[in-house]
């Protein structure tokens, strides 16, 4: 079993997010939309081939119709298909698979996009991080895949293999961005990454969590509540099962939780893109 969880640098044109989603067919599972940061993650997951297979799809969706040069948007980014990252998920409930798969599908995923798509590749996983990237790319960092120069729409691509993750926002009762990035500060470390961001009159601390069974969503909305009033909590994409199962369920509502938001729920239904929003 694979998951990819796109990250796609458009959030506001609905004609061109139905056409992303179209191309990706079956395999898409959750499409999470946001205009302020506009930005789009698209989650795809099932068997190996088919997940990369729709990969490639989107992908050549994305840079056919999405132009990074006019973009503006809260979210840090390099290119329109900004970030690509390959999670193996096993068992039952599902859980961390073996990094080698995911290793394996980002180097093809990367070796595809550079020769079919013209698109420079920053690959992250173990050798270098994903900020690591943001950080250095075209400067102290050159692409591992595909021309050494932007792609003169489409910008360049970070793939990445990683373990799973979850991406969850935490709203600010007060829209005080300078409160926002000093509590993103304070509660930053090995397993929470996170940002203060403004988004029109609202600030929010935008979080990901690198180890969510040993730090998850109670655990960060608590960290950040302890310093400043959170309006409302909000999960980007899926999370397994297990991890919702291991929040108290008294919880899940405070938390934005749910089991039908879980990777094992859309797998056994995948949503239409009218319940995508589409």
């Amino acid at each position: 079993m694979l998951e990819c969880v796109v990250n796609v640098s458009e959030g506001r044109d609905l004609t061109i997010l139905r056409t992303i989603a179209a191309a990706a067919g079956n395999r898409l599972v959750d499409l999470h939309r946001d205009p302020d940061h506009h930005r789009s993650v698209f989650t795809l997951a099932g068997e190996d081939d088919a997940v990369e297979e729709a990969a490639r799809d989107l992908a050549t969706a994305v840079v056919r119709s999405v132009d990074i040069t006019s973009h503006v948007g809260a979210h840090p980014r390099i290119g329109a298909l900004d970030v690509v990252p390959f999670v193996a998920l096993v068992g039952q409930p599902l859980g961390d698979g073996p990094l080698k798969r995911s290793l394996e599908a980002r180097d093809r995923f990367a070796d595809w996009a550079g020769s079919h798509l013209d698109l420079p590749c920053f690959c992250y996983g173990p050798e270098q991080s994903l900020p690591e990237v943001r950080r250095g790319a075209w400067r102290d960092i050159q692409p591992n895949r595909g021309p050494m120069e932007p792609h003169p729409t489409a910008g360049a691509a970070a793939v990445g293999a990683r373990r799973v993750l979850v991406a969850y926002n935490l709203w600010l009762a007060e829209p005080d961005l300078a409160l926002a990035r000093r509590t993103a500060s304070e509660i930053r470390g090995p397993d929470l990454r996170t940002l203060g961001l403004a988004l029109g009159p609202e600030v929010q601390v935008s979080c990901n969590l690198i180890a969510p069974w040993a730090l998850g969503p109670a655990e960060a909305y608590d960290a950040v509540a302890a310093r400043a009033i959170v309006d409302h909590a909000e999960l980007v994409g899926l999370v397994p099962r297990s991890i919702v199962d291991a929040t108290p369920e008294h919880r899940w509502k405070q938390l934005d939780l749910d089991p039908s938001r879980t990777i094992e729920a859309r797998l056994e239904r995948p949503p239409t893109l009218a319940e995508l929003g589409l």
